[in-house]
């Protein structure tokens, strides 16, 4: 679900499904799995490289952003070295990814999520992995000092919650400026997943998004009745994007043009050409423009 408080009121929800994955089971679900494979194509397939390029140049990277030298290592390597640079050891540890693979060959992950537990299985950090239409990606890690401490209210289960309000400094809709602050709160998967994040622009929130879901067993059977049930999921998500931003545009609600701010969008890696080669100032923040953000 997305809704939009302001300048317009904009909301929509629809259904989808996604992969919750273990990346140590990776090689035994490619096996045992008809419809999934990875590494090579098929209905469902998974590729390390479609994830956390951390070993590629950053763009105006900032002391948060730490390059990993080692471009061959796999995914969950990625992740722990990842994090490790951040002063958090997941040696023995599990990573879950909850994503979208591509689906008929096709890939496009609004935000995919990692949640790392230690040697212990104990819950210890959380990963955002936000992709713009642009095929940009920023990480953002939540680590242990985010943890939300449990309340009298809250479920006795093994679940825990991180949260985190942060500057995302990265064009992900042209209707929200670069400086917008995310606000992330992430549970951890269990029967059920809950995430949200909200925007907040000088304190106000401006829109939540939220992604709610039970856990299903991941099956032959059942991949073949979420396929029937929804189609070609990648291309609909990134044609509903694209619908809805030309609702936005329609509504008169201001956008702001990518390259009009290139040093305002930091530590994101595979930079479009319109801001991979902007110096490094910190140019003053772009007005709003009325320009169709789809010339």
């Amino acid at each position: 679900m997305h809704h939009r408080f302001s300048p317009r009121v904009h909301g929509f929800s629809y259904r989808l499904f996604m992969f919750a994955l273990d990346l140590d089971e990776l090689p035994a679900l490619s096996r045992r799995l008809r419809w999934f494979s990875v590494l090579r194509p098929n209905l469902y397939s998974f590729r390390d490289s479609d994830y956390l390029p951390t070993g590629e140049p950053a763009h105006h990277p900032s002391e948060k952003c730490h390059i990993i030298s080692d471009t061959s290592l796999a995914l969950k390597d990625r992740v722990v070295a990842h994090l490790a640079g951040r002063g958090l050891d997941l040696t023995g540890g599990r990573v879950l990814l909850v994503t979208l693979p591509r689906v008929a060959g096709y890939l496009f992950n609004p935000v995919s999520f990692y949640f790392c537990y230690d040697r212990a299985a104990e819950p210890v950090a959380a990963l955002a992995e936000v992709t713009n239409t642009f095929r940009e990606m920023k990480p953002f890690v939540l680590g242990p000092e985010t943890r939300a401490l449990r309340g009298a209210d809250t479920p006795r289960d093994d679940s825990a919650t991180f949260r985190l309000r942060t500057p995302k400094y990265f064009y992900v809709s042209p209707f929200s400026a670069v400086e917008v602050a995310f606000d992330f709160a992430l549970r951890t998967p269990s029967t059920r997943l809950a995430v949200q994040i909200d925007d907040y622009d000088a304190g106000h929130r401006t829109l939540t998004s939220t992604l709610t879901g039970e856990r299903t067993e991941l099956t032959d059977r059942n991949l073949a009745w979420f396929t029937l049930k929804y189609p070609l999921l990648t291309l609909r998500v990134i044609a509903l994007i694209h619908w809805h931003a030309l609702q936005l545009w329609w509504k008169k609600v201001p956008w702001f043009p990518k390259a009009a701010h290139p040093a305002g969008q930091r530590d994101l890696y595979r930079p479009h050409a319109s801001i991979a080669g902007a110096d490094a100032r910190l140019d003053p923040a772009p007005s709003a423009s009325s320009t169709s953000p789809f010339a």
